[in-house]
């Protein structure tokens, strides 16, 4: 899979305008939601939606092309960055300075929405637990990627194939 830059970016933005509002919402929960996108809509279609290579870290999940976007971004002034106290840790929020007209195909909707609806209350302790217990996550050495095939021995809890399917028909 070769990755996809401007399925990526389109991604990000997109997450950030639905979660705007949300002071809980810095990077790690911004990387999981990334993270969740792109293997749930692996689960249903055998296909991620911008092809991104995740690492098992220590602090959780994250995107190899994160930091390089993320910057490139601030640079063209889309985003901003700002270290924001949160109870009592810092989180590294990022803004949109405007709101885009993201497209995305309906199917690529739904799972992104179902996703993000998921996901969106939780705090980064939260969603790191959440997180430890997918199966390609859990799978995967520290450092290493994770697999996208991995999705497949996901348990009821994480799997989306059932809900998709259901709400998909109704």
């Amino acid at each position: 899979m070769k990755f996809n830059k401007k399925e990526y970016v389109k991604l990000l933005i997109y997450i950030l305008s639905n979660c705007y509002d949300k002071p809980h919402v810095g990077k790690t929960v911004l990387l999981n939601t990334l993270y969740f996108a792109d293997f749930n809509h692996y689960e249903i279609y055998n296909d991620s939606i911008t092809h991104e290579t995740y690492l098992k870290s220590k602090k959780g999940v994250q995107s190899k092309h994160f930091e390089k976007i993320t910057n490139e971004l601030i640079k063209k002034d889309h985003l901003f960055f700002r270290k924001e106290a949160y109870y009592h840790r810092t989180l590294h929020k990022y803004y949109l300075t405007k709101i885009p007209n993201i497209n995305f195909s309906k199917e690529k909707l739904l799972i992104i929405n179902s996703t993000i609806n998921e996901l969106i209350t939780k705090n980064a302790t939260t969603i790191m637990k959440h997180t430890k217990d997918d199966p390609p996550y859990k799978i995967a050495k520290l450092n290493e990627e994770l697999d996208y095939e991995n999705v497949y021995y996901r348990n009821p809890n994480y799997s989306i194939r059932k809900k998709f399917i259901y709400s998909h028909y109704i």
